[in-house]
């Protein structure tokens, strides 16, 4: 049974830092694409990034230049580093596997079961 946890999640003030890491089991993360995304209330779930099974990266617009997504596949985990942390940032972040290079969330087979961050202003 394949199983993605997310940790890291918290409260935080405007410009501080957070760092999600998403720990797999019941898979090879090296064999999968993985993926952060994050949903606000009442907003629909917004890519923030991917990394592919060679390393490279993808953003979202409004992440560019403060989160970097990175892996560890001796670990089975991936990571997500935020900075300059913004209020709009507030929102449940998932984790997620998958095969195909997109950030469409619909082409994602595994799903965490989200933490929780808040920017305060």
């Amino acid at each position: 049974q394949v199983q993605l946890v997310e940790s890291g999640g918290g409260l935080v003030q405007a410009g501080g830092s957070l760092r999600l890491s998403c720990t797999a089991s019941g898979l090879t993360l090296g064999n999968w694409r993985m993926a952060w995304f994050r949903q606000a209330p009442g907003k629909e779930r917004e890519f923030v990034a991917f990394v592919a099974q060679s390393g490279a990266t993808s953003y979202g617009d409004s992440v560019k230049g403060r989160f970097t997504i990175s892996r560890d596949n001796a670990k089975n985990t991936a990571y997500l580093q935020m900075n300059s942390l913004k209020p709009e940032d507030t929102a449940v972040y998932y984790c997620s596997a998958g095969r195909i290079p997109t950030s469409n969330a619909k082409n994602y087979s595994y799903w965490g079961q989200g933490t929780q961050v808040t920017v305060s202003s």
